[in-house]
This record gives C-alpha cells, sequence and structure tokens, in this order.
C-alpha cells in the first residue's frame, strides 16, 4: 500500500512509526513531517490546508490510504472532500468531526442521548455568559467552543479567574473558536483518556492512557497540549471500560448516526472517573497527544491492518492485541511553553538516547544548518516501556537525561499517579 500520512507533531511521527512498520507498506508519503518523521517516511511539502493539492497528490502517487492526524483538517472536512474523489481516507467526515470542533454541539448531543457529563450553559455574548456564572459561582469550568489547540480551557477555582476567562475568549484570545462558549460544572474525580476504533458502526476498545496537562511538577501551572502520557491507565478498569462503552461510547455512535453523521476514525474520549462513574468531559477526533505515542508502543498488532478495518467497515470481524507492558512518554519542551517558545536552539544526542526500550518521537523540530533544532513548544517526546509504569518512567528519564539539550524542559515526575498505586500495593 501507499500512504499518506498527515501532520507534522509527535504523533503523526509515533503513526509514521507503527505505520512503517506494516508488512502491507510499499511507500509512506508524510505531509509536512518533520525531521523525524522523515526517517520512516518520504517528506512532502504540501499544504495540507489546500484539499484539491492533496487530492491531487493522491492521484499522482496513487495512494490507497490516507491517515489524517490533526483535529484541524478533519474539522475542515479533508475527509468528505477526499472520499469524493474516491480516496480512501481514515478520519471523521467534517459533521462527524463536530464533535470536537465544537464543544457546545457534543454537549447538546449528551443532554440528547442521556450521556454522562457535567451540567452546562452556551453563551455567544458575554452578559449572558456572566450572569450564569453569577448563579453558579466558583469552581467552574470556561471553555471556548471550537478549537484552541488544547489551550481554550479554564478550570477556574474562583469567580475572579472565571470572568477573566470569559473577557478572554470574548476579546479574542483563541480567535473564532472563543465566539461561543460553554460553562461547565467544576467534576472531582480522576481523569483518563480512552479511545475507541470507529467505522461508522462498530466502535473498538483501543487502549487507555492518562496524561499530565499542567505544565509544572505536581500539576501546577498553566494547561498545556500535555506534558506527558502513561499507557494504561489503571483506573480504567474492565469494569471501569465497560461501563464507559455502555453508557457513553455506544450512546455517542448511536447519536451520531441518528444525525446522519456516523463516526468512523478514532474517538478520544476524555473521561472524569467520579464516584458515581464515568462521566464525559470532552471528545477528540483523532489520537491524543502524547497519548498516541505510548498507545503504538504498546500496540502488538499492525496499525495497517487495523486502520483498513476501520475503513472498510470491519470491526466487527477485528480484535486488538496490546504487549503485556506499560508505557511512559514524557514531552521535553522549549523554553516560555506554554507562552511563546523559543525557538531555534540546537539539540545534540537524540540518536544516542534511543535504545533499551526507549523511543524518541520528534515532535517541533526542524534541520538548520544540518544541526537538529526546536521549532515549536512541545520538542521531543521521550517514550519507554517496562513492566511497570515505574520502570517505563525510570527507562525513558534515563534516555531523556542522555540528550543535550540546555534550552529544553521537562516535568521530572510523570507517571506520578500510578507509581504511587503501584508502590502501594
Amino acid at each position: 500500500m501507499n500512504v499518506l500520512l498527515l501532520g507534522s507533531g509527535g504523533r503523526e511521527h509515533a503513526l509514521a512509526w507503527k505505520i512503517a512498520a506494516s508488512p502491507l507498506l510499499t511507500k509512506l508519503y508524510a505531509a509536512p513531517g518533520n525531521p523525524g518523521i522523515g526517517s520512516d517516511a518520504e517528506l512532502v511539502k504540501l499544504d495540507i490546508t489546500d484539499h484539491a493539492a492533496v487530492a491531487a497528490f493522491c492521484r499522482e502517487k496513487e495512494i490507497d490510504l490516507v491517515v489524517v492526524g490533526p483535529e484541524g483538517p478533519l474539522v475542515a472536512g479533508i475527509a468528505d472532500d477526499l472520499r469524493a474523489e474516491n480516496i480512501r481516507v481514515f478520519g471523521p467526515s467534517k459533521a462527524a468531526a463536530r464533535l470536537e470542533g465544537s464543544k457546545g454541539f457534543t454537549k447538546d448531543l449528551c443532554a440528547r442521548y442521556n450521556i454522562p457529563t457535567a451540567a452546562y450553559g452556551r453563551f455567544g455574548d458575554l452578559a449572558s455568559a456572566k450572569a450564569y456564572l453569577e448563579k453558579t459561582g466558583a469552581p467552574i469550568v470556561i471553555k471556548a467552543d471550537g478549537l484552541a489547540a488544547g489551550k481554550g480551557v479554564t478550570v477556574a477555582m474562583t469567580l475572579d479567574e472565571a470572568l477573566a476567562a470569559l473577557d478572554a475568549c470574548f476579546e479574542g484570545s483563541f480567535g473564532a473558536a472563543g465566539a461561543e462558549v460553554v460553562i461547565e460544572e467544576f467534576m472531582t474525580g480522576e481523569e483518563a483518556s480512552f479511545f475507541c476504533l470507529c467505522d461508522g458502526t462498530t466502535a473498538l476498545p483501543f487502549g487507555t492512557a492518562q496524561d499530565h496537562k499542567r505544565v509544572g511538577d505536581g500539576d501546577v501551572g498553566p494547561n498545556t497540549g500535555g506534558m506527558g502520557a502513561y499507557s494504561p491507565a489503571p483506573v480504567m478498569t474492565p469494569e471501569m471500560v465497560e461501563r464507559t462503552m455502555r453508557e457513553i461510547i455506544e450512546p455517542t455512535m448511536r447519536g451520531m448516526a441518528d444525525l446522519g453523521a456516523p463516526f468512523a476514525g478514532i474517538l478520544f474520549a476524555g473521561l472524569m472517573i467520579t464516584d458515581k462513574g464515568p462521566k464525559l468531559i470532552e471528545y477528540n477526533t483523532r489520537f491524543g497527544d502524547p497519548e498516541c505515542q505510548v498507545l503504538m508502543m504498546r500496540l502488538k498488532d499492525d496499525l495497517l491492518v487495523l486502520l483498513n478495518a476501520a475503513v472498510d467497515g470491519q470491526l466487527a470481524h477485528t480484535s486488538i492485541r496490546w504487549r503485556d507492558q506499560a508505557a511512559l512518554t514524557v514531552v521535553m519542551a522549549a523554553r516560555g511553553y506554554p507562552g511563546t517558545p523559543e525557538k531555534g536552539s540546537v539539540i545534540r544526542g537524540v540518536e544516542q538516547a534511543a535504545g533499551e526500550g526507549a523511543q524518541i518521537f520528534h515532535a517541533g523540530t526542524a534541520i538548520n544548518g544540518g544541526a537538529l533544532v526546536a521549532n515549536g513548544g512541545r520538542v521531543l517526546n521521550v517514550t519507554a516501556t517496562g513492566a511497570t509504569v515505574r520502570e517505563a518512567q525510570a527507562r525513558a528519564y534515563a534516555a531523556l537525561d542522555r540528550i543535550d539539550w540546555p534550552d529544553g524542559f521537562c516535568r521530572r515526575d510523570i507517571g506520578w499517579q500510578a507509581v504511587a498505586r503501584e508502590q502501594a500495593s
């Protein structure tokens, strides 16, 4: 098969690494990719927002499958435009991608199909949003309705924080994404990420993970796109997985089909495991980043076979096998992240850091004058496996410490909850 992978981050490097291992693969292209992806795929200078150009490339190179990594192209309808050209694509339609593209759409779906989630209100103007806030008080959660690169959510512990978050949305801090806001009740519990491979009819559980959103050790500081993750998530017991499928995933699949937008692709449920069971925080309609990195390290089966089964509507006849190991990834970020990251600093020792169950996935990197340099906020994902989360953690940090990048930083406590659980047992 000739495969085209769209995207340029750590998630896409992990997908490229796994697809490249498939015996089914003839040629893997990636657009635009990054230097790490370039070791597994031929990089293509292609504007992935230009759907006609992507389709033309697919025809020229006889692409058998397009795998869409990031959410932006999905919400913009690239899957529909490619399918209209009879090009096979893994990823949901524009209508189905609303599950990520509009938080308000998802909340309304939950209300309609009795899917457990936080109580909420939707607002298109500042005055009505503030009036609602005066009634609810804090703690409260403020969310920009649209795509905001993981930064449009404020967990406000005080009313002043909540009001400031509303001002930021309606003053344009998140562009069009903040033109409407969702205000949600504050939920308590343990967060988990739950993935399902979907073909429009069948949803097949595709692993669990937990990530660390806050920038600093001890889960302090501003939210980021994710500073690290591990898999599997201990809180997602077989019973909790079964409840999540029954109470959240299956009603969502039915609801989207009822709306004429059956969901096919990867469905990523951000969950809060409360004392009353799982509740949906929000949906993403693509692999998580950095959760994808740990899932790919643990996946035993051929990813390309699974993606084909999803595209061809064959998941009812498919099973997924996992390695009996834990995986953990640590994000190395550029100084200044999650604000304005400093770009251009030289990174050395990445190739020497891999090995002993460790893999380095590139996220925001570039080549400048023959040197590997930082070219984004989250720059590298240092990922490792082990018999336990603690062993995977030790291997990941040992690999990370072999990387010479004075201008980078990371959290030193990724996986702390799972490690504490392991020590307690």
